[in-house]
Protein backbone atom coordinates (compact mmCIF):
# COMPACT_ATOMS: atom_id res chain seq x y z
CA UNK A 1 0.00 0.00 0.00
CA UNK A 2 1.62 3.29 -1.05
CA UNK A 3 2.56 5.72 1.69
CA UNK A 4 1.63 9.39 1.83
CA UNK A 5 3.18 12.41 3.53
CA UNK A 6 0.55 14.88 4.73
CA UNK A 7 1.74 18.49 5.09
CA UNK A 8 -0.19 20.85 7.37
CA UNK A 9 0.42 24.36 8.66
CA UNK A 10 -0.98 25.49 12.00
CA UNK A 11 -1.04 28.88 13.74
CA UNK A 12 0.52 27.61 16.98
CA UNK A 13 2.61 24.80 18.36
CA UNK A 14 -0.29 23.82 20.64
CA UNK A 15 -2.71 23.46 17.72
CA UNK A 16 -0.17 21.46 15.70
CA UNK A 17 0.29 19.11 18.66
CA UNK A 18 -3.48 18.76 19.07
CA UNK A 19 -3.87 17.91 15.37
CA UNK A 20 -0.97 15.45 15.60
CA UNK A 21 -2.56 13.68 18.57
CA UNK A 22 -5.89 13.48 16.76
CA UNK A 23 -4.20 11.81 13.79
CA UNK A 24 -1.83 9.45 15.60
CA UNK A 25 -4.14 8.41 18.44
CA UNK A 26 -6.87 7.79 15.87
CA UNK A 27 -4.47 5.60 13.83
CA UNK A 28 -5.00 7.81 10.79
CA UNK A 29 -1.24 8.44 10.79
CA UNK A 30 1.67 6.35 12.04
CA UNK A 31 3.59 9.36 13.30
CA UNK A 32 3.77 13.13 13.23
CA UNK A 33 6.67 15.56 13.12
CA UNK A 34 6.09 19.06 14.49
CA UNK A 35 8.38 21.79 13.21
CA UNK A 36 7.86 25.13 14.98
CA UNK A 37 9.24 28.44 13.80
CA UNK A 38 8.11 28.72 10.18
CA UNK A 39 7.34 32.12 8.67
CA UNK A 40 4.67 32.18 5.95
CA UNK A 41 3.95 34.86 3.35
CA UNK A 42 0.67 34.43 1.46
CA UNK A 43 -2.31 36.08 -0.18
CA UNK A 44 -5.54 36.01 1.85
CA UNK A 45 -8.73 37.81 0.87
CA UNK A 46 -6.90 40.13 -1.52
CA UNK A 47 -4.17 41.14 0.93
CA UNK A 48 -0.59 40.05 1.29
CA UNK A 49 -0.24 38.56 4.77
CA UNK A 50 2.59 37.10 6.83
CA UNK A 51 2.43 34.94 9.94
CA UNK A 52 4.46 32.69 12.18
CA UNK A 53 3.23 29.12 11.82
CA UNK A 54 4.12 25.57 12.80
CA UNK A 55 4.55 22.78 10.25
CA UNK A 56 3.06 19.36 10.85
CA UNK A 57 4.22 16.37 8.77
CA UNK A 58 2.27 13.14 9.08
CA UNK A 59 3.00 9.70 7.63
CA UNK A 60 0.02 7.68 6.51
CA UNK A 61 -1.20 5.39 3.74
CA UNK A 62 -2.85 6.32 0.47
CA UNK A 63 -6.01 4.57 1.67
CA UNK A 64 -6.23 6.62 4.90
CA UNK A 65 -5.16 9.98 3.44
CA UNK A 66 -8.71 11.15 2.55
CA UNK A 67 -10.01 10.41 6.08
CA UNK A 68 -6.95 12.07 7.63
CA UNK A 69 -7.39 15.17 5.46
CA UNK A 70 -11.08 15.39 6.45
CA UNK A 71 -10.33 14.99 10.17
CA UNK A 72 -7.55 17.58 10.14
CA UNK A 73 -9.58 20.07 8.10
CA UNK A 74 -12.58 19.75 10.43
CA UNK A 75 -10.47 20.16 13.57
CA UNK A 76 -8.32 23.03 12.24
CA UNK A 77 -8.92 26.61 13.37
CA UNK A 78 -8.24 28.17 9.94
CA UNK A 79 -11.11 28.85 7.53
CA UNK A 80 -9.07 27.32 4.69
CA UNK A 81 -6.22 25.27 6.18
CA UNK A 82 -3.29 23.95 4.20
CA UNK A 83 -3.73 20.18 4.43
CA UNK A 84 -2.19 18.38 1.44
CA UNK A 85 -1.04 14.83 0.77
CA UNK A 86 2.08 14.01 -1.21
CA UNK A 87 2.94 10.51 -2.43
CA UNK A 88 6.06 8.89 -1.04
CA UNK A 89 7.65 7.45 -4.18
CA UNK A 90 10.46 5.55 -2.44
CA UNK A 91 11.90 4.99 0.99
CA UNK A 92 13.27 2.55 3.50
CA UNK A 93 11.07 -0.54 2.92
CA UNK A 94 11.05 -1.35 6.65
CA UNK A 95 9.83 2.18 7.47
CA UNK A 96 7.13 2.06 4.80
CA UNK A 97 5.91 -1.29 6.17
CA UNK A 98 5.91 0.24 9.66
CA UNK A 99 3.61 3.06 8.47
CA UNK A 100 1.21 0.48 7.08
CA UNK A 101 1.34 -1.66 10.22
CA UNK A 102 0.76 1.26 12.62
CA UNK A 103 -2.20 2.60 10.68
CA UNK A 104 -3.74 -0.82 10.04
CA UNK A 105 -4.64 -1.67 13.62
CA UNK A 106 -8.26 -0.61 13.30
Amino acid sequence: MPAQLVYVTAPTLAEAESLARLAVEGRLAACANILPGMRSLYWWQGRLESADETVLLLKTTQELAPALIRALTEAHSYDCPCVVALPIAMGNPDFLRWIEAETGLR
